[in-house]
């Protein structure tokens, strides 16, 4: 019986293999489009939420009242939305001086449109404005441990899709939905 000789891959059969799947992967990126902008807005929303529960029993256990500020602004030339917390000290609305990296604002990402519902009210004061260190935020964080109820909208201007809907009641129950759906596989009950 003869035997065969095992041979491996020749150098140039694995930088084809390796150019291969650079390709096929360079092209699901763009296929996926927006996708890095999608998972950004996502933490984003996500992080709203989470940050206001966060303010909410802040509030409570320190006494304090909190709020959420939602700002249009001019970032590099083009309109974009900021989002910033304050707290309520002796001298007016203030960034928060305790947890300050945590309360850090950001900007949501161009192309978005905000809708803000408060008691059932549309809010349009989310107008193009300077930046003001003592600007009173829209949604209000009780020590009290109630929170103005409301919803945020958040949509692609361009199409008109709604790409996010935050909403909250009376008690500081927060709920990120997207397309303003329920997703039943993060649903705790």
């Amino acid at each position: 019986m003869k035997r065969r000789e095992q041979r491996g891959f020749s150098l140039l059969e694995l930088l084809v293999a390796l150019l291969v799947v650079v390709i096929i992967i360079s092209l699901a990126d763009i296929n996926i489009g927006d996708g890095g902008q999608d998972r950004l807005l996502e933490d984003q929303v996500r992080n709203i939420a989470g940050i206001s529960q966060y303010a909410l029993d802040e509030a409570e256990l320190r006494g304090v009242d909190y709020g959420l500020l939602l700002q249009q602004r001019m970032v590099d030339g083009e309109p974009q939305f900021a989002y910033s917390w304050r707290e309520l000290r002796p001298e007016g609305w203030r960034p928060p001086e305790e947890a300050a990296e945590l309360f850090a604002g950001d900007v949501l990402p161009p192309g978005l449109e905000l809708e803000l519902v408060l008691d059932d009210l549309a809010v349009d004061s989310l107008s193009i404005e300077a930046e003001s260190e003592d600007a009173a935020p829209q949604v209000m964080l009780y020590a009290s441990g109630e929170v103005t109820s409301g919803a945020l909208d958040v949509r692609w201007v361009e199409s008109g899709d709604l790409a996010w809907r935050l909403e909250w009641d009376l008690l500081g129950r927060f709920q990120a939905l997207r397309r303003g759906e329920p997703d039943f596989e993060d649903d705790d009950g």
